[in-house]
């Protein structure tokens, strides 16, 4: 159930950011790390939102994950570089990679940056975004601890691996695309439990095999993979890309937020490309204005009131939540409540 009040993002950021720089964080990185919360919230997404904020705070108190970011260039190749985030928070490193990655695609027209020993992240989409405003298309892709098993298998060895692509879209918000390869991500499984309801059918298996619609069996399950065995490969094409190649580790050797134990082992690539080394922008926009023209331009199948492009009902989202505030899930208001207790920081609404 959400709470009735709505609240300021700006509000909520300030909160956020100050309870990261109360577990040891630099004010920049602690600000960056509580935008992409409150940005996930914003477009809708509050499975990867605030409601993460004790996981990733009780990791850095526990020292899994190092409070001060210190991503070091091991391997700098022109378009090309490898970057060891020496486990700091993935949020922070895949920020830094990123901006490396649209630095050397202005250089040399298309860039690929793999980053090593970095951390779970949140919204894959606040990073491809990045590049999007920049004039870039990207790619992002990062494995993650495992949550469903191989086609035909039964012991989930394999992560969600979420990948994104992100591209400006002319007159429109950027059109950005941001998937998990199980039929649904798993924060949105740890969101249902958070608000005590039943998740749908087809969504996992419990632990002994069997379909359930409780998330709490869901989460000691495992989460079904999208269309079958398709996604299940999609997801260890993804574990090749951001973990065997990068350097980094790969499938049950990842570990996630979830948990306080272990380092994360995360790894990302991101690979972008400058649009104006290969068109002139103003065309590449004109270009996408007039794809995103057609599309909407379809007859609507029934129940449908407008066909929408990828990121667009996230723009919508966010447009609306800055206007009218934030309204969150009664758990997450009691956790960030217990955090400021914890750390004696008074919430500002």
């Amino acid at each position: 159930m959400a709470s009735a009040a709505r609240i300021p993002a700006e509000r909520l950021l300030d909160f956020v950011s100050a309870v990261y720089e109360a577990a040891g964080m630099p004010e920049p990185d602690a600000r960056l790390a509580a935008d992409t919360l409150v940005q996930a919230d914003l477009w809708g997404h509050q499975s990867h939102g605030v409601m993460r904020l004790s996981w990733y705070t009780a990791r850095l108190k526990a020292g899994v994950c190092a409070s001060v970011a210190q991503p070091e260039t091991v391997v700098d190749a022109g378009g090309l570089a490898v970057i060891d985030g020496h486990d700091g928070m993935g949020q922070v490193l895949a920020a830094h990679a990123m901006q490396e990655a649209i630095r050397r695609a202005k250089a040399h027209g298309v860039s690929a940056v793999a980053l090593r020993n970095s951390g779970h992240f949140g919204t894959a989409l606040y990073f491809t975004l990045m590049a999007a405003r920049e004039g870039c298309v990207a790619f992002l892709s990062t494995n993650a601890s495992p949550a469903m098993s191989p086609w035909g298998g039964r012991k989930k060895t394999v992560g969600t691996n979420p990948w994104s692509w992100g591209c400006p879209a002319g007159s429109h918000a950027p059109m950005v695309l941001d998937i998990a390869n199980t039929g649904v991500a798993r924060g949105k499984v740890y969101l249902a439990k958070q608000k005590g309801q039943p998740i749908p059918e087809g969504w996992a298996l419990d632990a002994a095999g069997a379909p359930t619609t409780d998330p709490a069996a869901a989460i000691d399950g495992i989460i079904l993979p999208m269309a079958q065995h398709k996604g299940y490969a999609i997801a260890l094409m993804m574990d090749m890309l951001s973990g065997v190649l990068t350097g980094s580790a790969f499938g049950a050797r990842v570990t996630g937020p979830y948990q306080t134990e272990h380092r994360s082992g995360a790894g990302q690539l991101m690979i972008v490309l400058d649009i104006a080394q290969i068109q002139p922008l103003t065309e590449f926009n004109n270009r996408v204005d007039q794809l995103i023209a057609d599309l909407k331009a379809v007859p609507l199948a029934q129940g449908f009131d407008e066909v929408f492009y990828p990121g667009e009902i996230e723009a919508r989202n966010e447009a609306r939540n800055c206007a009218e505030g934030l309204a969150l899930p009664e758990d997450t208001l009691a956790d960030l409540h217990r955090l400021a207790e914890e750390t004696g920081i008074t919430p500002g609404w």
